[in-house]
């Protein structure tokens, strides 16, 4: 596992790039409005990023590992300036397995900052999501 410790001038950097993602997020879902596929609002996204000279991959594959031994990939859908997970939705709403599996991709980068996007709503919704998973969502959730 590729884990960063925190550093405090890495945290700010993110924090401005993620102001910047969500405001190219903004401009897309102000433009396009809620109603297409999430595969549109990708590439509308990409064109923003791009024009804002914000360096990102686009389903970038990741390999997941159990027990040292690789057992499949995820496919992210923007790896932003290789700091910041970006997951698009266009759905009703977003439930908790969308923010499990925003961390699952940051656990699997070693990364700490993502950001969740559902572009199915009248209003964008956007949602930060740190790579901590609090024990007790976990015990509530499966009743342990």
């Amino acid at each position: 596992m590729n884990l960063k410790a925190r550093n405090p001038e890495s945290d700010d950097a993110n924090e401005v790039l993620i102001n910047r993602v969500i405001g190219a997020a903004i401009r897309v879902h102000t433009e396009l409005g809620p109603g297409f596929l999430e595969s549109l609002y990708e590439e509308a996204l990409a064109v923003e990023l791009r024009s804002l000279s914000i360096q990102f991959e686009r389903q970038k594959p990741v390999p997941v590992f159990y027990r040292a031994q690789p057992i499949g990939e995820h496919r992210i859908d923007l790896l932003v300036e290789k700091a910041v997970v970006v997951e698009l939705k266009a759905t009703t709403s977003l439930e908790k397995v969308h923010f499990a599996i925003v961390r699952s991709y940051l656990k699997a980068l070693g990364l700490n900052d993502g950001v969740l996007f559902n572009f199915a709503a009248t209003r964008l919704t956007i949602k930060r999501v740190g790579r901590e998973f609090h024990s007790r969502e976990i015990e509530e959730e499966f009743s342990l």
